[in-house]
């Protein structure tokens, strides 16, 4: 999942067990929400959504709104570490057919949408065709969805869709298709071209919540998106939103809530489970997000008690922790830590499509190998980061499924090496002290900050200062988040540092961000080789195994040989959250917690 490249976050594996009957750690009641109006939750966001149409968005920010309007098939455990994959719509687990090819899943009844004019009045339930027709949204060609790589070449039959809605601009959502079936009201079929021992944790991912046809057809404008209109089955409804500034979240009233009833994996959980056991969920009324961009002004916000729940990314760990710990003078105002390893990777990438630093050529290898190797993973976490990340060596960040405790990259920091590769490749130094293409034009990097925070700039003025230790001239062009996220879409970035924390918790989710058919979706350098892609391909048929393994670590030294990335660091996620927060602990895959915690009455 896209995230902003703001400090704060490393790691874990999965638990999952195909076929079994799996408790999700609650009841489900018929009543209606139990939450309290006066129970209201103040949240920040780091930066701006971008909406909230499940086919369209991908940012880490959205996907909170995201789920907790529309709901998935699966979900994890809000306690179980390692993640553990539980149902959330679905009855149970999906039945696995033999071969590995066929998902058979069962929808829960007597679940419904939150009341919309579009449903005239009328108790709108859920069922299978609704997972159908969303699945089939995301591989909507004009659609365009970054989120499409979640889908695309898996479904059997889906192919010829595609390439038909492609050829006549519009997409048939009513052609049967043989991998996708609803054989009754309450079960969905899916059939894969190949075995994929990943899907059932893409069926938990949140573009795959449910949206109902009639809403997005209503509602949608010209691109085909519902982004201010989100109705779902969730917890929660989107009550305000005013973009970049201020969201509102309220208790869906027709929610079917649910009885908290989650095991301590952990002794320190014992806590969450005695204050939460029992109670009827969600208990939380509404949920106030606001925009602030600078971490300082958000975390002033917090100490004056104007925010429930806060990240600490930047400098701020520093400045509330001490040896990992909260500092005396905040444990004594009540003030609650909880502090994750992420699976999360930040990374520098060049797109190879760029023509001053794209391309296969030796020479443009060279110039994106020295640039890498110029560029100290040690300042990016001592500066920008505060001591707040560990180094990172690969593409598959620390405790996910599929990294490599002993992977040791093949680039070193070295500028003598990097200035003399540089040379060797006849990238002259010009009269004005700054280096040359080869073919002696002016050699200017452009990089794109995500925004023009005081954060972001910090991060442009880090790169620009080891980019000159190899005489290699750097400007800076920020622009908003928003709008570097369309950029990368459409190959139109050349040198940008981006962050991806996991949609699911295995490396697959790390090495897709290179696959060549991810271009214009996830994999934001669009490089494209035939030798990754095979081998990708050939990953996503195995389990978690050596031979697995092996695969994984022949794509990371293709990355590694051809430089369309240098890997930084992965982070640690820190929160903090006032006295009054009750049940607390950061997810780290789940991006709301909202919906599994209580808080104190803030009476009007």
């Amino acid at each position: 999942m896209k995230q902003s490249f703001k400090y704060s976050m490393p790691s874990y594996a999965l638990a999952l067990l195909f076929g079994a009957t799996l408790s999700v750690g609650t009841s489900y009641t018929q009543a209606r929400s139990p939450a309290n109006p006066n129970k209201v939750l103040r949240y920040a966001f780091p930066v701006a959504e971008t909406g909230f149409d499940p086919v369209a968005v991908q940012d880490l920010y959205s996907a909170h709104i995201l789920y907790s309007v529309f709901e998935t098939l699966y979900t994890y455990d809000y306690l179980a570490s390692p993640a553990k994959l539980v149902p959330n719509t679905a009855v149970a687990l999906p039945e696995v057919s033999a071969d590995g090819l066929t998902y058979t899943i069962r929808i829960k009844k007597g679940i419904y949408f939150s009341p919309d004019p579009v449903f005239k009045g009328k108790a709108r339930e859920l069922i299978a065709a609704d997972y159908a027709y969303s699945f089939k949204r995301l591989l909507d060609p004009n659609l365009h969805s970054p989120n499409s790589w979640l889908f695309e070449g898996r479904i059997s039959g889906m192919d010829s869709a595609i390439q038909q809605a492609a050829k006549n601009g519009k997409f048939n959502y009513d052609q049967p298709i043989s991998g996708l079936q609803t054989p009754d009201r309450y079960t969905l079929v899916i059939r894969l071209k190949e075995p994929n021992y990943n899907f059932p944790m893409l069926l938990a991912h949140q573009p795959t919540g449910a949206v109902a046809r009639e809403v997005i057809e209503h509602y949608r404008d010209k691109a085909g998106y519902a982004m201010g209109h989100p109705v779902g089955t969730g917890p929660y409804v989107l009550a305000q939103w005013t973009p970049g500034s201020r969201i509102i979240l309220k208790a869906n009233p027709d929610y079917r809530g649910y009885t908290w009833n989650f095991k301590a994996t952990h002794p320190e959980d014992q806590k969450i489970v005695q204050q939460m056991q029992g109670k009827k969920m969600p208990q939380i009324g509404v949920v106030d997000i606001q925009v602030i961009e600078e971490s300082q002004s958000g975390w002033l916000s917090f100490q004056k008690d104007g925010l429930d729940i806060f990240t600490l990314d930047g400098e701020l760990p520093a400045q509330a922790l001490k040896d990992g710990q909260l500092k005396p003078e905040l444990v004594k105002k009540g003030i609650q830590l909880s502090r994750i390893a992420d699976p999360s990777i930040d990374y520098l990438y060049w797109n190879i499509q760029n023509p001053v630093v794209g391309g296969f050529s030796k020479e443009k290898i060279a110039l994106r190998r020295a640039m890498a190797m110029a560029t100290s993973k040690e300042k990016f976490i001592n500066i920008l980061a505060k001591g707040n990340a560990k180094k990172l060596e690969s593409p598959i960040p620390y405790g996910v499924t599929g990294h490599d405790p002993n992977y040791k990259s093949s680039i070193p920091y070295s500028v003598k090496a990097a200035n003399l590769l540089l040379d060797r490749y006849n990238y002259k130094v010009g009269k004005d002290g700054w280096r040359m293409l080869p073919n002696g034009k002016p050699l200017v990097i452009e990089f794109m900050p995500s925004s023009s925070s005081a954060r972001s700039m910090q991060m442009a003025e880090l790169l620009k200062k080891e980019l000159a230790n190899i005489k290699v001239n750097m400007v800076s062009k920020p622009v908003p988040f928003a709008e570097g996220l369309k950029a990368e879409k459409q190959c139109k970035t050349m040198f940008k540092a981006s962050a991806w924390i996991a949609d699911y918790p295995d490396a697959d989710n790390f090495m897709q961000l290179f696959y060549g058919n991810n271009i214009h979706a996830t994999n934001h350098t669009c490089f494209k080789l035939p030798e990754y892609d095979r081998l990708y391909e050939q990953s996503l048929k195995l389990a978690d195994s050596p031979e697995r393994d092996l695969l994984y670590r022949k794509m990371s030294r293709l990355l590694e040989f051809y430089a369309p990335v240098q890997f930084m660091s992965t982070r640690y996620r820190t929160v903090v959250a006032q006295p009054r927060v009750i049940g607390y602990k950061k997810h780290p895959i789940l991006p709301a917690e909202w919906m599994y915690i209580d808080m104190q009455d803030k009476q009007p």
